[in-house]
C-alpha cells in the first residue's frame, strides 16, 4: 500500500483548492481546503500516528469530511475527490497559477478560450501574440504574462529563502523611510510574519505624498523590470527575480492596511467574520457598517484605525503578534485571554553553539568571544565539531583537551566580562554511536549532538540515531534535530514523536538554529516541543562574526511556534544555566 507523506498529502489538499478556485466554487469551500493544506504541511507529528490515535478531527481546520479525504489518503494512496477535479480542471492549468499576474479567472479564461493547460502552451500562446484579444486582455497584459513567466523560470521553486529575501527588502525599505515626507514604514506580509520562505515582498509607507515615493520605487537600481506604476502602488520585479510591492498610505488607514497585509488570509478571513458580527466590513481601508444581509451601507461612516490595536479591539480582539497570524488557534487564545508573551532578542543572555578556527570557523576563541561580548551576549559556549567530521577539521581528542585549555585561558583572561565555556558539537554517526567516548564527555561544560552525515536514512535508523543522542546522559541539546537545508535538502525522515517523547523524558533540550538556510526546529515542532515542556535553545551555529547577527531569524521561528522566554535555556542566567546542566546527571 503506498504511503503519503503529511507534505504529499498537504500539496493535494493545495491543489485540490487551487482546482475548485478556477472552477468558480465559493470562497469558503477553497479556503477550507487550502487551511487544510497548511494545517497538514506545518503538522509536527506524523499523519499515520494522529489517525491512528482517532484524533484528525481534534486537527485545526479538519472537520469530519476532511478527516475522511485524510483516511482515504492514508490508506490507499490517493483521493478519489482530486482525481474527479483533476478529470475537470488539467492539473497543468494550477501550475499557471504560479505565473505572476495570472488569477484563477485568466487560468480558466486561457484553459476554456485556448485550451492552454501548460506553463509551455501558455508561453507559446503568449509569444504567439493569442492572449491579447482575450476578454480583458490585451497586449500589455500579454507582455506582462510572458516576463511572469520568465521570473518564474529565474525563481524555479517561486519563494525565496527569508535569509535572502529579508536583507534586500530592509535595504529597500531603509531608503524609502529616509524620503521626504515620509513619516513611517515596515515591512508586511509573509515576511513580517518570519514565514521561512518568502514568494514576494510587500511594503508598506505612510505619506502624505505618495508620488516621490513611488518614483522613487520603480528606479532603484536593483529594478529589473516595472511591473506597475500607479499613484500609490507600485511592483517591481528585481533582477534576483523577487517582486516587490510598495503602497503608500495616510495616517488613519494605517492600522486597517498593516493588518491586512501582514495576512495571512486565513487569519484574516476570521477576522472578516468577527467584524461582521459586529455590523462592519473589514477590508485594508476601513471597517464600514454593514446591514443585516451583509451589504455596505454606502452613506454610513466608516470607521478608521490608524493602528492595528484599534483593528483587533474593534472585533473584540486584543492585538496579536504577527508572527502567530496563521489561524493556527490565535484567535481562540485571544478571546480566551491566552496569548502567550511570546521571546524577543532582548531576552538572550548567550550563545551555546559557534565554530572557531580549530575546526571550520573563522575566528579564534579569543576574537569569537568578543564578537559575542559586544552584541551582549554574557556566556558563550565553543562548540567546535567533533573528530568524525574530517570535512569541518574535526578535533580528536587530543585536540579537542588541548582546545580545552585555551578557552579556560580566554574565560580567565575575559575577566567575567563575559564567561567563555567549552563543549563541543558532537557527531550522531551513521551506525548510531557517538563520536566520543562518555568518559571525554564528562570533562565538557556543554554537548551538543547533531546529524551531519547519512542523512537520507530511513525513518527508523534515523529516529534510533537521535534517540541514542538523547539517552546519553552527557549530552546537553540535540542540534538543528531535522537537519534540513533550505531550499537544498529536505528534513530527514525521523519519527518525530517518538524524538519528542524521548525528550520529554530526558529533559534533554532540542535547538532551533538561527540560520535562516535551518531554521531547525521549525516553528510547528518548536511549538509542539514548547507545549510539551522540553527546553528550547536558540543558537546562531556561527562560524564568522557576522552569523552572530543570524539571531533574529531563530527568534521568528521560535515565536512562529508561540515560545515563550522561560522556555530557552540560553535566556537564563548563567548560574541558572550551569545548575540545569549539572541536574542532568553528568
Amino acid at each position: 500500500m503506498p504511503s503519503l507523506t503529511n507534505r504529499e498529502i498537504a500539496d493535494l489538499f493545495e491543489t485540490v483548492a487551487d482546482m475548485l478556485q478556477i472552477k468558480g466554487e465559493n470562497i469558503h469551500r477553497v479556503l477550507a481546503y487550502r487551511r487544510a493544506g497548511e494545517t497538514v504541511r506545518e503538522l509536527p507529528r506524523d499523519l499515520h500516528a494522529i489517525a491512528a490515535e482517532g484524533l484528525l478531527t481534534a486537527l485545526p481546520n479538519i472537520g469530519d469530511t476532511l478527516a475522511e479525504k485524510i483516511t482515504e489518503m492514508l490508506e490507499t494512496g490517493k483521493l478519489a475527490f482530486y482525481e474527479r477535479l483533476a478529470s475537470e480542471v488539467p492539473p497543468g492549468v494550477v501550475a499557471i497559477l504560479r505565473v505572476n499576474g495570472v488569477g484563477p479567472k485568466k487560468a480558466q479564461l486561457f484553459w476554456k478560450e485556448l485550451g492552454i493547460t501548460s506553463l509551455t502552451g501558455l508561453e507559446e500562446a503568449a509569444r504567439g501574440g493569442k492572449l491579447r484579444d482575450l476578454p480583458g486582455m490585451g497586449e500589455k497584459s500579454e507582455k506582462k504574462i510572458i516576463e511572469g513567466l520568465e521570473a518564474l523560470k529565474r525563481q524555479a521553486t517561486g519563494r525565496t529563502p527569508i535569509g535572502t529575501a529579508l536583507p534586500i527588502a530592509e535595504s529597500i525599505l531603509e531608503r524609502l523611510r529616509a524620503l521626504p515626507g515620509v513619516t513611517r514604514g515596515v515591512l508586511a506580509g509573509s515576511l513580517r510574519r518570519g514565514r521561512p520562505t518568502i514568494g514576494d515582498v510587500d511594503i508598506l509607507i505612510e505619506s502624505e505624498n505618495a508620488q516621490p515615493v513611488m518614483d522613487t520605487f520603480v528606479t532603484l537600481p536593483e529594478v529589473a523590470r516595472v511591473l506597475g506604476h500607479g499613484p500609490t502602488k507600485s511592483s517591481v520585479e528585481l533582477h534576483s527575480g523577487l517582486q516587490v510591492d510598495v503602497r503608500v498610505l495616510p495616517k488613519e488607514r494605517w492600522g486597517t492596511a498593516i493588518q491586512y497585509f501582514s495576512g495571512s488570509q486565513a487569519h484574516n478571513v476570521r477576522l472578516r467574520e468577527l467584524a461582521l458580527a459586529k455590523g462592519y466590513s473589514l477590508n485594508e481601508h476601513a471597517l464600514s457598517p454593514v446591514d443585516k444581509d451583509g451589504k455596505i451601507i454606502e452613506d454610513a461612516p466608516k470607521l478608521f484605525c490608524a493602528t492595528e490595536e484599534e483593528v483587533y479591539a474593534a472585533v473584540g480582539l486584543p492585538w496579536i503578534a504577527p508572527e502567530m497570524r496563521e489561524d493556527q488557534g490565535e484567535i481562540e487564545a485571544a478571546q480566551a485571554g491566552k496569548l502567550p508573551e511570546l521571546i524577543t532578542l532582548s531576552d538572550i543572555q548567550a550563545d551555546l553553539h559557534m565554530h572557531t578556527t580549530w575546526s571550520d570557523g573563522k575566528l579564534s576563541v579569543r576574537e569569537m568571544a568578543e564578537e559575542a561580548r559586544a552584541r551582549g551576549r554574557k556566556y558563550i559556549v565553543i562548540t567546535d565539531h567533533s573528530r568524525s567530521l574530517g570535512v569541518a577539521n574535526g578535533l580528536s581528542i587530543e585536540r579537542l583537551l588541548a582546545q580545552q585549555e585555551e578557552v579556560r585561558r580566554v574565560d580567565a583572561a575575559m575577566a567575567g566580562s563575559i564567561r567563555v565555556l567549552h563543549g563541543t558539537e558532537m557527531d550522531i554517526n551513521a551506525d548510531g554511536s557517538l563520536d566520543y567516548p562518555d568518559e571525554i564527555l564528562a570533562k565538557l561544560d556543554f554537548v551538543i549532538a547533531s546529524l551531519h552525515v547519512s542523512l537520507r536514512q530511513e525513518r527508523a535508523q534515523i529516529t534510533q540515531r537521535l534517540l541514542n543522542a538523547i539517552h546519553n546522559p552527557h549530552v546537553d541539546l540535540i542540534g538543528h534535530p531535522r537537519g534540513q537545508y533550505i531550499p537544498d535538502r529536505e528534513p530527514v525522515d525521523a519519527d518525530m514523536d517518538a524524538v519528542f517523547a524521548a525528550a520529554q523524558k530526558s529533559g534533554i533540550a532540542l535547538e532551533i538554529n538561527a540560520n535562516p538556510r535551518r531554521l531547525d526546529l521549525e516553528a510547528p515542532y518548536a511549538r509542539r516541543a514548547f507545549e510539551l515542556g522540553i527546553p528550547l535553545a536558540i543558537n546562531t551555529d556561527a562560524h564568522a562574526p557576522d552569523q552572530f547577527d543570524l539571531l533574529p531569524f531563530g527568534i521568528l521561528t521560535a515565536r512562529r511556534g508561540w515560545v515563550t522566554a522561560a522556555a530557552v535555556i540560553n535566556t537564563w542566567p548563567l548560574e541558572r544555566f550551569l545548575a540545569w546542566v549539572q541536574s542532568r546527571g553528568r
